[in-house]
């Protein structure tokens, strides 16, 4: 049975919840610059985070760990700006949220003021509430991130599926539901068994959105340059590619190079 898709004109948190409670799925993907956020959030989508995996895609670091606050802040603003009808999300890095909640409360402030975005996102569960209260009482929507949590690749030391053990699992439903309490109007699930994820979105009335986490969340997020082919190299089991804009790329500018090198642009037609 196919559900009903509202026509919304501007997407926000409380919209979110609404679309979670009549089981319309949740599109988001990330966008870094102008030109793509216009073009995806001209295509419907329904989020758009600015992810710390700008680091990683835009400025070819290996971890997200590198990027600093005014960088996401450049990039937010720069997607802002291209769009009409998306909630914005941007991820607060590392080191900007941790060490206090006092810290955290004007990482979002300068986020909020100087991009123009619509809500934060940390990453952890119980040992960022402090944060995550501070961030809330200030008035700035606050999406929460459970399961695989990049920034702290360092302390897990791998990307593997995350909560496989009955304890792990545990301490997760238990942080998505402190996130919940707190007001967070959003949790990003990342890399979890299918069965886990299903359990948390039942048991949580905010939505719950799925990267590696199977269908029974309340939405799926993926990265743009990844799910268009753009970057080739990531190969998960949960990224599905919708288009290969490498290949595409790669011909348009041979092609380019060729008419060059042949004197065959510009045309008579294409000069002044």
């Amino acid at each position: 049975m196919s559900v009903h898709k509202q026509e919304i004109k501007k997407i926000t948190t409380h919209q979110l919840q609404e679309m979670k409670s009549r089981g319309e799925k949740i599109a988001m993907l990330t966008a870094y610059d102008y030109s793509m956020a216009k073009i995806i959030d001209g295509a419907g989508i329904d989020v758009i985070l600015v992810g710390d995996s700008a680091s990683n895609v835009m400025a070819g670091n290996e971890t997200t760990l590198p990027i600093t606050l005014d960088q996401m802040i450049y990039h937010a603003s720069s997607v802002v700006k291209a769009v009409k009808r998306a909630l914005v999300v941007v991820d607060i890095p590392f080191g900007y949220y941790q060490g206090s909640s006092g810290e955290a409360l004007r990482s979002s402030i300068r986020i909020m003021k100087e991009s123009g975005a619509h809500a934060v996102k940390l990453e952890g569960g119980s040992e960022v509430k402090d944060s995550v209260l501070r961030i809330l009482s200030a008035g700035v929507p606050v999406m929460g991130h459970l399961g695989l949590t990049p920034q702290s690749i360092y302390k897990f030391g791998t990307y593997t599926v995350r909560a496989k053990e009955e304890a792990e699992a545990a301490k997760l439903i238990e942080d998505a539901k402190l996130l919940e309490k707190c007001g967070c109007f959003a949790i990003v699930l990342e890399k979890i068994p299918a069965t886990l994820a299903k359990k948390v979105a039942e048991s949580i009335q905010i939505p719950t959105i799925g990267i590696g986490a199977g269908p029974d969340v309340d939405g799926q997020v993926l990265v743009m340059q990844d799910m268009l082919g753009i970057t080739m190299e990531f190969k998960p089991r949960f990224l599905r590619r919708y288009a290969d804009l490498q290949s595409v790329i790669n011909k348009a500018v041979n092609d380019y190079v060729a008419d060059v090198k042949a004197k065959a642009f510009p045309s008579d037609k294409e000069k002044y």
